[in-house]
C-alpha cells in the first residue's frame, strides 16, 4: 500500500483535483479489463468521475448514508447501504450508551434519505451490474470508514470479481483496516495527524444533487461516444 504524508500547504485544490491525482494512482495499480468505477455519493462522485474518465469507464453511484450521532452528526456511529446493509460501531455504540431505539430512529431516517438520493439520481436508471467485474470503489476520504465498509458489505454478494477501494486521502489505520475487506486497497495519502477528511482539501465545499446529476449524465455520454 502506497503512503505519503502531505504537509498542510500541500493539501489538494477541490475534488476534481484529488481525482485526477489518484487516477494515476489507480492507473497504475488496476490493470482488469472493463473495471467499473462506483462513487460513494455524493463527494465521492467528482473523485470517481476523474478516475473513471481517465481509465476509460463506467462510473456508476453506490449508495451509502453514514449514520450519525444527533447533534454530532460528524461521528459516524455506523452506516447503511443498497441492499438493506447495515454497519455498526459497536464499540463507540457502547462507550456513548446508545440505544437500540434511538439506532433504528437514526437508521429509519437516513433509509428514507437513501431511498430519495436513489430515484433522484438514477432517474430511472438501473444500476450497471457488478458480477465478475473489477470494482473500483471510490470516496473522497475515509475518516472512519464506516460508510465504505458498508458499501464493500453490500456489493460482496453481488459477485464482483474484485472490490478496490480508493480514495485520496485516509487516515493510515483505516487504510490498514480495510486490507482484510477489500482485494486492493489504494490510499496515496495518509496525513498523520489526520484529523477530518475536509482538512485536507482547499476547496470542501458540500457536492449538490445537481452536480452529481451532471456528472453521472457527462459520464454516461462520454463512455458511450
Amino acid at each position: 500500500m502506497q503512503q505519503s504524508n502531505m504537509q498542510t500547504s500541500q493539501m489538494y485544490r477541490d475534488r476534481a483535483e484529488a481525482g485526477q491525482i489518484l487516477a494515476q494512482h489507480v492507473l497504475a495499480r488496476v490493470s482488469d479489463f472493463n473495471p467499473l468505477v462506483l462513487a460513494l455519493p455524493r463527494g465521492g462522485v467528482p473523485v470517481a468521475f476523474e478516475v473513471a474518465r481517465a481509465l476509460h469507464a463506467e462510473l456508476d453511484i453506490f449508495l451509502v448514508r453514514k449514520l450519525g450521532l444527533p447533534g454530532h452528526e460528524e461521528l459516524a456511529i455506523g452506516a447503511i447501504a443498497s441492499g438493506a446493509v447495515r454497519v455498526l460501531n459497536r464499540e463507540l455504540i457502547e462507550e456513548l450508551q446508545l440505544s437500540e431505539g434511538l439506532i433504528d430512529r437514526i437508521t429509519a431516517i437516513e433509509e428514507l434519505e437513501l431511498e430519495r438520493r436513489e430515484s433522484l439520481y438514477r432517474e430511472g436508471r438501473a444500476p450497471i451490474p457488478v458480477r465478475d467485474r473489477t470494482v473500483i470503489l471510490i470516496d473522497d476520504g475515509l475518516a472512519t470508514g464506516a460508510s465504505m465498509m458498508a458499501g464493500i458489505r453490500a456489493l460482496r454478494p453481488q459477485g464482483p470479481r474484485r472490490i478496490v477501494v480508493a480514495v485520496p486521502v485516509a487516515a493510515a489505520e483505516v487504510c490498514q483496516q480495510f486490507r482484510a475487506e477489500a482485494d486492493e486497497v489504494i490510499c496515496p495519502v495518509t496525513p498523520d495527524p489526520f484529523g477530518a477528511v475536509g482538512a485536507w482539501y482547499d476547496d470542501f465545499s458540500q457536492t449538490t444533487d445537481t452536480q452529481v446529476r451532471k456528472l453521472l449524465e457527462q459520464a454516461a455520454r462520454e463512455i458511450t461516444s
